[in-house]
C-alpha cells in the first residue's frame, strides 16, 4: 500500500518500498495538503476567470520504480528475435494486426528472476502484468510456428514453480501447474483472498503438457525437452489422480472458501450457466479441461516413447477412456439439437447452457469427425457467432448479456482457439468466416485487439468492454493464430514433415508470411488468391504435405 503523501513546494509525493509517485503542476500550487490513508490530498490554485480568456493548469504525474520487480520487464523483449517476422496480404488489415500485436506482445514479455534467460508473456495490462499459467501458455502456443523461445521460457518458469505439496489455501498439489503469481497476497471486495503463488486452476496442468508436446513438434531442441520430462511425468500423475473420482473426470471446487469459485478460463463466479440461466453448483467438471487432458495424455505418451523414457500405452488407454466419458456424459439434446454441454455440475448433471467452451474441444483428438462437424455447426450458428467473434454464452440463454464478462461477451483468444480447432478438423471454410470477423474487430481498436468486447455490435462496430486489458497477451498472440489458421499450418520436426491445409480461397487475398521457424530455420509461405501455397527456405529434406 502507498504511504501517505508528503508535500513540498507545490509537490505531492506518495511512495512505498518499490515505487515513488510525484505530482507537480504548472502553475505551481499555492497550497498543498497531504491526506491521510483513504482521504484525498489537495492542491490549491487561485485562478482569475474572465469571459473568453482561457486559463490552463497542467498536472504532471511521474512514477518511478525504486527496486526491481518480482518479474523483470527490462530484458524480456530483447530475448526474442522477431525481426524477420512479417505478414502482408491484399487485405492490409491482416498485416497491420499482426505487426501491432507482435509489438504489444513484445512489451508484455517478462523474465524469470530465478533464471533471467527465460522469458514469458505477462497476462496483460493494466490488471494482470504478471505470470498467469493459462494465459502465458496460450500466448506461447499461438506463437509456436514463429518461435519456440517463448514456449521454452514459459515451460521452464512454470516448471520451477510446479506444485510439490498439499496446501488448500493455495490450491497447491504435487505436480500441479500454477494459476498466477503476485507480489503479495491478493484481495478483492468480493471476498477473494489468494496467496502470492496460487494454483487454483484445473486446466493449466494439462495445457503445460500440451505446450511441451507442441513445442517439441515445432522444433524445440531435444535437450530442452528431455530436461522437462520429469515435470511432465509429475503433471500427468496429477491429471490422472485428479480424475480418479466417482465421475472419472477432472473437476474443481474451492476448498479454501476464499479462492476462485470457478477454476477454468471462465473464472468469474457466474460463468457456468444452465440454459435457463441458473448457476451450476460445484464441484464443476469443465468440458475443455477433459479435452485438454485427452490431448495431454496422448502427447505425453508420444514424448515418453520418443525419448526412451517409458511406455506410453497406459496414458493412451487413459485418453481413450476419457474420450468415451466425454461422449457419454457431455452430449445433450434440446429442441432436437444435439450439442456439447459446457460442464457437469456437482451432481454430475450436464450444464446445458450453450457456450464457447466446446470450441476448445476441436482439434484435441477427443471428437469424431461427425462430432467435430456438429460442434462447428453450433459455434457458427447465429446464437453464438456474431459479426466479430464467438460469444461466450448463447443468445438464447436466459442469462445472456452481451457485455457480461463470461456470459455473452466475445474473448479474442477464445474465438481464435475455436478457429484453429476448425482448421485442425479440416473445416477451413467455416474458419475463414471467423478469421475475417476477428480481423475486422481489431481495426476499430487501432489493431490493438482487446482482451474482450461485447457480443453484440452497434452500427457494425465492436463495443468495448470497459475494463478490458489492452494489450493482453493471449489476445495479441491470437493474431499469430489467425495467420496460422489461414495457412492451415502444422509441423512435425522430429518426423521431418510440414503440413499445409490452407483456407481456399484465401480470405485476405494473396498473402505472404515470412519468418516462420522450422527448428530455428526461417522460412516463408505464400498463398495466391485461390489459396494455393508456395513454400520457400525450408531445408531440402523436409517433406511438405499440401492438402
Amino acid at each position: 500500500m502507498l504511504l501517505p503523501a508528503t508535500t513540498g513546494e507545490g509537490v505531492l509525493t506518495w511512495s512505498d518500498a518499490r515505487h515513488r509517485t510525484t505530482v507537480t503542476t504548472t502553475p505551481v500550487a499555492e497550497a498543498c495538503s497531504a491526506g491521510t490513508p483513504g482521504e484525498p490530498s489537495v492542491l490549491e490554485f487561485t485562478l482569475t476567470l474572465a469571459h473568453g480568456i482561457p486559463q490552463t493548469v497542467v498536472v504532471r504525474v511521474a512514477a518511478e520504480r525504486l527496486t526491481a520487480s518480482h518479474f523483470d520487464a527490462d530484458a524480456g523483449g530483447r530475448l526474442v528475435d522477431w525481426a524477420a517476422l512479417s505478414v502482408s496480404s491484399e487485405d492490409r488489415r491482416l498485416g497491420d494486426l499482426f505487426h501491432t500485436s507482435l509489438t504489444d506482445l513484445r512489451h508484455l514479455l517478462l523474465t524469470d528472476p530465478q533464471a533471467r534467460q527465460d522469458v514469458f508473456a505477462a497476462a496483460g495490462t493494466p490488471w494482470y502484468l504478471t505470470l498467469f499459467g493459462r494465459d502465458s501458455m496460450w500466448a506461447a502456443r499461438f506463437l509456436l510456428p514463429f518461435d519456440t523461445t517463448l514456449a521454452l521460457g514459459t515451460l521452464r518458469t512454470l516448471a520451477r514453480r510446479q506444485g510439490t505439496r498439499v496446501d488448500a489455501d493455495a490450491a497447491e498439489e504435487p505436480g500441479k501447474i500454477l494459476h498466477e503469481v503476485r507480489r503479495g497476497e491478493f484481495f478483492d471486495v468480493g471476498g477473494l483472498e489468494t496467496p502470492p503463488t496460487y494454483y487454483g486452476t484445473v486446466d493449466a496442468t494439462p495445457l503445460w503438457v500440451v505446450l511441451l508436446h507442441d513445442a517439441w513438434r515445432w522444433g524445440l531442441p531435444d535437450d530442452d525437452v528431455r530436461a522437462l520430462l520429469p515435470n511432465m511425468i509429475a503433471a500427468m500423475e496429477w491429471i490422472v489422480g485428479a480424475a480418479d473420482n466417482d465421475l472419472g473426470v477432472l473437476r474443481y471446487v474451492d476448498a479454501s472458501g476464499h479462492g476462485l469459485s470457478n477454476q477454468g478460463w471462465k473464472d468469474s463466479g457466474d460463468s457456468m450457466r444452465f440454459h435457463d440461466g441458473r448457476i451450476a453448483d460445484a464441484p464443476i467438471a469443465l468440458l475443455e479441461a477433459q479435452t485438454y487432458a485427452v490431448e495431454a495424455a496422448r502427447g505425453a505418451a508420444d514424448l515418453i516413447e520418443a525419448f526412451g523414457a517409458g511406455d506410453g500405452r497406459g496414458w493412451r488407454d487413459w485418453a481413450d477412456t476419457m474420450t468415451n466419458r466425454i461422449r457419454e456424459r457431455f452430449w445433450v439434446e434440446r429442441d432436437g439439437h444435439r450439442y456439447l454441454a459446457m460442464a457437469l455440475d456437482g451432481a454430475g448433471r450436464p450444464v446445458d447452457g450453450v457456450g464457447s467452451n466446446m470450441g476448445h474441444a476441436l482439434g484435441s483428438g477427443a471428437l469424431s469427425e461427425a462430432e467435430a462437424a456438429s460442434v462447428v455447426d453450433t459455434l457458427t450458428s447465429p446464437n453464438l457467432l456474431g459479426e466479430f467473434g464467438i460469444s461466450t454464452l448463447s443468445r438464447d440463454n436466459a442469462a445472456y448479456n452481451p457485455i457480461g464478462y463470461h456470459t455473452g461477451s466475445v474473448w479474442t483468444h477464445d474465438t481464435a482457439i475455436a478457429l484453429l480447432g476448425m482448421v485442425k478438423e479440416g473445416l477451413s471454410r467455416q474458419a475463414a468466416h471467423v478469421a475475417l470477423g476477428l480481423v475486422a474487430a481489431a481495426a476499430p481498436f487501432g489493431c490493438r485487439v482487446p482482451e474482450l468486447f461485447a457480443g453484440d455490435a452497434i452500427g457494425h462496430r465492436p463495443v468495448p468492454y470497459p475494463a478490458s486489458c489492452r494489450p493482453q497477451a493471449w489476445a495479441a498472440a491470437a493474431a499469430a493464430a489467425v495467420v496460422t489458421g489461414v495457412l492451415g499450418l502444422s509441423a512435425d520436426v522430429p518426423m521431418g514433415r510440414l503440413t499445409l491445409y490452407p483456407m481456399r480461397p484465401s480470405p485476405f487475398g494473396p498473402t505472404r508470411v515470412s519468418g516462420l521457424s522450422w527448428a530455428g530455420t526461417r522460412f516463408s509461405v505464400s498463398l495466391d488468391a485461390d489459396g494455393r501455397p508456395e513454400v520457400e527456405g525450408l531445408p531440402e529434406d523436409v517433406i511438405v504435405d499440401i492438402r
